[in-house]
Parts: structure tokens; C-alpha cells; sequence
């Protein structure tokens, strides 16, 4: 089987992209999330690891959207933003920034995103396609119990993140917070 002019093309850029952002295992050691992997798990990443771009202003993903990958933000900064019913922007749930990891809905059914992600300003990320990593997972259960234990810990970051931002708002417009909101009970 021949690839097209134009795969042949991008399989070459993406080569040529990784080499100069030196997607190794010891880059990959270093990244906050996969901290303590062991080198074969570090190894079958390191193949499945791709560069990307956002420039500022540029939606990543969409609300909705098909879920079938995750990245590892190098710099530059994303907002997760939640739509509203009304007319109003949306809400804004949380900034994220170098050393963290964005994407979590690849890994759990039905794979659609739960925010839209936008970059703000240029972003540099390491890009995987989750659903590589799912039928890896599959069959490396190991893996599969590392990545599960770090992206529950993502989740429930965001779920903080956003139950504090709800308090933020309520308390704002006067509305009475609940110790069940607050976590004082």
C-alpha cells in the first residue's frame, strides 16, 4: 500500500517536528504527569507521542466533540470553558498551564469532551491519541492502571476546580453557599 503525496508529506513533517522537540523517554520522564512510569511504559508512549501547535485564539476541542486524544501542555496556557443556556460567554472553569495535562474524556465512555478548550495564548504540547492508548491499555493492564490512577487524579483537579469556581460565582451575585458546596460540613 503506496501513501498519498499528501500523508507522505505529513508522516514526514510529523518526524521532522518530533525530532525537533526531542519526543524521547527522558523528555516524557520529565513531564509532571508520567513521573515514575517505568521505561517500557515511557517506551510505548515515546512511539505514540506527537508535537502540537495552538496559536492564541485557536479552540482545541469542542464540548460534545469526539474525545480521542489528550495532551501534555509544554507552555502557553488553555482555558476550559463550559457553554451556558443563555446568550452570555461561557464559563470560564479553568486556566491550565505548562506541566499540565489536558483531556481527560478519552478514557472514559461515551469519549466526548465535557468543556470546549481554548489555547489563550501560543500553546506547545506533547499530543497522544487516546484511542491508541485505550486498546494499549487493553492489553498492558499495568499501563492501563498507571494512566487510569493519573487521569482520575486530572479529573478530580477539574471537578475541584470547578466546584470552586461555582462558589466564587454564588458568592458574588449574594446567593447563600451551602457547607455542603464548601466542604465544611
Amino acid at each position: 500500500m503506496r501513501l498519498s503525496d499528501t500523508a507522505a508529506d505529513e508522516t514526514m513533517m510529523f518526524h521532522e517536528r518530533k525530532k525537533i522537540m526531542q519526543i524521547t523517554t527522558k523528555s516524557l520522564a520529565r513531564e509532571p504527569f508520567l513521573t515514575g512510569l517505568s521505561e517500557p511504559m515511557l517506551e510505548i508512549l515515546a512511539k505514540e507521542a506527537m508535537p502540537a501547535e495552538f496559536k492564541a485564539g485557536e479552540e482545541i476541542f469542542n464540548e460534545g466533540g469526539l474525545a480521542n486524544r489528550f495532551y501534555l501542555i509544554c507552555s502557553g496556557k488553555v482555558e476550559l470553558q463550559a457553554a451556558t443556556n443563555s446568550e452570555h460567554q461561557p464559563v470560564i472553569v479553568e486556566t491550565i498551564g505548562a506541566d499540565s495535562v489536558l483531556g481527560w474524556s478519552w478514557l472514559f465512555p461515551p469519549y466526548t469532551w465535557h468543556f470546549d478548550a481554548c489555547a489563550i495564548t501560543p500553546v506547545k504540547a506533547i499530543f497522544f491519541y487516546g484511542t491508541r492508548l485505550r486498546e494499549e491499555c487493553e492489553t498492558n493492564h499495568e499501563l492501563g492502571h498507571e494512566l487510569m490512577k493519573r487521569v482520575s487524579a486530572v479529573v478530580i483537579e477539574r471537578l475541584q476546580a470547578a466546584r470552586h469556581h461555582l462558589i466564587e460565582e454564588r458568592e458574588k451575585c449574594g446567593c447563600r453557599v451551602s457547607a455542603t458546596m464548601t466542604g465544611t460540613t
